[in-house]
């Protein structure tokens, strides 16, 4: 029952809030984490009352599995940009544009924090600059999503963002696997080209063939059914199995094999739009049915960051640090790549910020790097550098896309108004 209760806090405190932020020209994926981060067990959680608020991070942690799945259904429906139409018309730009932003992001943050080794060896080693280096490149999809939802962004940068954030997630996992594998054997003298190369792959290859799979079943399935909300059940049946597959684990000899929840999903969504003649029509049906999870997601993402980390000055100073050289290399990157690729003006000038939020898989990768000698300083700078991203990130993400022409000006027309055929339709003008 106290779950229960708190969940409906979290939704209803999220849209209370999203109002707020529309006052203020915010996306409302800002106040659903402002929202949890008050509801959360550092704030209004601390004051014990059942049911109001999160009061410790176990009681977070409890209902993380809302998380996954909200997760799931984005990389589902990000599959929905993989359309043949699209690839073959950018489908090579998206590719170098991904992998270049992601290892350009790499080396900066690489080179600036091994300075910061240099300068003070005490506070940070050489393996936390080099994990550091590689979470930096991980891009958060959910963030970038909501916001082009939300104001129904549109236009080659948004295309071209929605194909880079998916790519960035198979480059982001190689880049980790590589330098967290180097990392290890800074610590221990030895180095496992099993941890490094294999086992990446392995995660890859299984996370795409298994998706793959997932998404030719739900194909054949949703045949046998004529109803639109019995198909639409027959689709979200089947991104929870993905859900669930993603987090099985298991040993081939000394391999450790695994899966990528955002690949295997992604990789299920994009077989089913490209097979299904009325995929978009199930994805639109199945956006509207997640919007509660999606909310969910995001206050809980707010609540579950440790305000704790915020005592430290060592961890402050590395994260404003982490945090500037991240940036600095996601919009050079992006706008190096960009111009490579011939983009036009407009892409290439606002891509970059487009890509700084960054959350659920950069918090993954820093959890598997707390198995360093200092893992717990590379946590909290990654905490850190989250609190910072998803609080702004959706914002700068906004204001590049209205920037670009791609987000049209937002109408004052009420909804309930719209959807009752006994009321008129007021349409308020607004100059261009």
């Amino acid at each position: 029952m106290n779950y229960l209760i708190c969940l409906a806090v979290a939704i209803l405190g999220g849209l209370l809030l999203s109002r707020v932020a529309k006052k203020l020209h915010l996306p409302a994926v800002t106040a659903y984490l402002v929202a949890g981060l008050l509801l959360g067990p550092f704030c209004i959680g601390a004051l014990g009352v059942k049911g109001l608020g999160f009061g410790s991070l176990e009681e977070v942690e409890a209902v993380s599995i809302i998380c996954q799945v909200a997760l799931g259904f984005i990389a589902f429906t990000i599959g929905n940009e993989f359309r043949l139409s699209q690839l073959k018309s950018m489908g090579s730009r998206a590719i170098t544009i991904g992998i270049t932003q992601a290892v350009v992001t790499t080396i900066v943050v690489d080179i600036i924090l091994i300075a910061v080794h240099l300068i003070a060896p005490n506070v940070l080693s050489v393996s936390s600059a080099i994990t550091l280096g590689a979470i930096a490149s991980a891009t958060a999809p959910a963030a970038t999503l909501m916001v082009v939802r939300q104001y129904k962004a549109d236009g080659p940068l948004t295309r071209l963002l929605m194909l880079v954030v998916a790519i960035d997630d198979a480059v982001g996992l190689l880049l980790f696997s590589a330098s967290f594998g180097i990392a290890n054997a800074l610590e221990q003298g030895s180095i496992s080209l099993i941890g490094i190369l294999v086992e990446p792959t392995i995660e890859i290859i299984l996370s795409l063939g298994v998706g793959a799979l997932v998404g030719i079943a739900l194909n054949y399935i949703e045949r046998f059914f004529h109803s639109r909300s019995k198909r639409m059940a027959v689709s979200v049946a089947f991104v929870l199995l993905a859900v669930g597959l993603s987090d099985l684990k298991f040993t081939i000899g000394s391999i450790h094999c695994g899966f990528s929840l955002l690949l295997l999903c992604m990789m299920a969504g994009t077989i089913f739009c490209n097979i299904c003649d009325t995929s978009e029509e199930l994805m639109s049906r199945v956006d509207n049915w997640t919007v509660p999870m999606n909310i969910l997601f995001f206050v809980i993402s707010g609540a579950e960051l440790d305000l704790r980390i915020l005592a430290n000055p060592f961890t402050l100073l590395i994260g404003v640090i982490y945090i500037l050289a991240r940036s600095a290399g996601k919009y050079y990157g992006s706008y190096s790549s960009c111009k490579l690729t011939h983009c036009n003006p407009a892409i290439t000038k606002h891509l970059g910020i487009t890509l700084l939020p960054q959350a659920g898989v950069a918090l993954g990768m820093a959890l598997t790097a707390t198995s360093l000698s200092d893992g717990a300083l590379v946590r909290n700078v990654v905490l850190f550098g989250v609190l910072v991203y998803e609080l702004v990130g959706p914002a700068l993400t906004k204001r590049s896309l209205t920037l670009a022409g791609e987000i049209k000006p937002e109408g004052k027309t009420s909804a309930r108004r719209q959807n009752d055929p006994k009321l008129p339709v007021i349409i308020h003008k607004t100059n261009p």
